[in-house]
């Protein structure tokens, strides 16, 4: 264990949140605006390895990693030090305006990693919604087309055209309208609550979408079908089997951009470097974030070279994007990645955390569902023997997770999943106390 990781155990010395974060939030909700939340409001000193540590003194299992961003641990030795030497350089100089090497490095890498064996390029960017925001620039431009198909309970985004790709109103889009034109929502093979069976489910629900862009839009209409390959926020939906590569099929035979929103899913989460690899989807763009640069800002769109290289000079780019900081960071966690085969670690959590899973579901008749790939994992919470969502037991559970010292996410689009992204480094031990936790959450009832 690096020694610039806290001591990794879960520690709880005071009631969570505790006098010193309750203070911090005081001065919080005087200085900053209401309409930034937070899970749970307990003030970080530290963070590292499989703990999160507060200004009280507490020491929390993180179950979140920051939504997917920390694969590698907060407190990554690899990435801070590339980090350092890069800020002891320069921080900033706009690529636009005088590039550098690591801009470069890091669509070298994109270009070389994600699926497919064809030609790529890639721009970089500062958020997720950035990253998904041009890809449909891109693929509009490219195509000479203007609809986008998207699907229920996708999430990408808060920007104006993401906010609108998004399927949940409350809270990313409650009040914040009008939006976006020609964007069309299209069935998802959603397992749990599909009408037929689970194994018709994917077949059924592609076949329902196609028809729908056929009949709704045309598909000489549409210029991208943006999808998440796991659905994050909507609740960890992990598609029905056959219904990926059936959309995928579809958009090459009708010259539509099939774009695999990754920012969740990508750099190992799932066990897969990128989930549509489970499947064997070679999108024509990805967009990345979230886990791709150890925290630090940072997003890309990675992209079939004869789609990217039609954009004219000038009309893709940003102040910000592809900061020499951040780029550094990426270098690191990549390497981080490989040299440490974290994509094989992500599926020996999912082999550990799975079992204990579908057993409390065994013991739990709440628990409708258990789902998700590699270390990217949810529960679902219902009426026993329903699929009526039971969002305020699922609200309690993660209470009770939070104080005894478990900080674990709810999300789904009717607020009734338990989603689990442990850092990929998390010792197995705190990996296995986090889920005794969860156990006597559940058992508390």
């Amino acid at each position: 264990m690096s020694s610039q990781n806290p001591p990794q155990e879960r520690r709880v010395v005071t009631e969570i949140p505790g006098p010193r974060s309750r203070a911090l939030q005081e001065r919080r909700a005087a200085a900053v605006a209401p309409g930034v939340s937070s899970v749970l409001p307990v003030y970080v000193t530290d963070a590292g390895g499989g703990v999160v540590v507060d200004a009280d003194g507490n020491s929390l299992i993180d179950f979140g990693s920051g939504i997917a961003v920390t694969n590698v641990g907060n407190a990554n030795p690899r990435v801070a030090e590339r980090v350092r030497a890069q800020a002891d350089r320069f921080t900033h100089t706009c690529f636009m305006v005088a590039p550098y090497e690591s801009y470069v490095e890091v669509c070298e890498s994109l270009n070389r990693l994600t699926p497919g064996d064809h030609e790529k390029r890639s721009i970089l960017v500062n958020s997720g919604a950035e990253a998904v925001e041009n890809a449909v620039k891109i693929a509009r431009y490219a195509t000479g087309r203007d609809a986008v198909v998207v699907f229920d309970h996708g999430y990408h985004g808060r920007t104006l055209l993401t906010m609108t790709l998004t399927s949940k109103n409350m809270p990313y889009k409650q009040g914040f309208g009008p939006y976006a034109p020609e964007v069309y929502r299209m069935p998802m093979a959603y397992p749990f609550r599909w009408p037929g069976s689970r194994e018709d489910c994917g077949p059924e629900a592609a076949a329902q979408a196609i028809d729908q862009i056929t009949k709704q839009i045309g598909a000489a209409n549409v210029a991208a079908l943006v999808i998440e390959p796991i659905q994050g926020e909507g609740g960890f939906i992990d598609p029905a089997p056959g219904f990926l590569p059936a959309l995928a099929a579809f958009c090459r035979d009708n010259g539509i951009v099939f774009v695999a929103d990754e920012v969740q899913t990508g750099f190992a989460r799932t066990g897969d470097l990128f989930a549509c690899e489970h499947e064997g989807i070679v999108p024509d763009i990805v967009a990345t974030a979230k886990g791709i640069a150890g925290g630090l800002p940072l997003a890309a769109v990675t992209g079939r070279a004869e789609l990217m290289d039609k954009i004219h000079a000038g009309g893709l780019g940003g102040t910000y994007g592809g900061n020499p900081v951040a780029c550094q960071a990426a270098l690191a966690v990549l390497e981080e990645i490989e040299n440490e085969k974290l994509a094989d670690r992500a599926r020996a959590i999912g082999d550990i955390m799975l079992p204990r899973l579908r057993a409390l579901a065994d013991r739990h008749p709440a628990v409708g569902d258990v789902r998700g790939r590699g270390a990217m994992l949810a529960i679902e919470l219902v009426e026993p023997g329903t699929t009526e969502p039971d969002a305020a037991l699922t609200a309690e559970i993660a209470r009770r997770c939070h104080a005894a010292g478990l900080l674990v996410l709810t999300c789904g689009t009717y607020g009734n999943v338990l989603r689990f992204l442990p850092p990929l480094v998390i010792p197995e031990h705190l990996l296995k106390e986090g889920l005794d936790v969860l156990e006597e959450a559940f058992a508390a009832g």
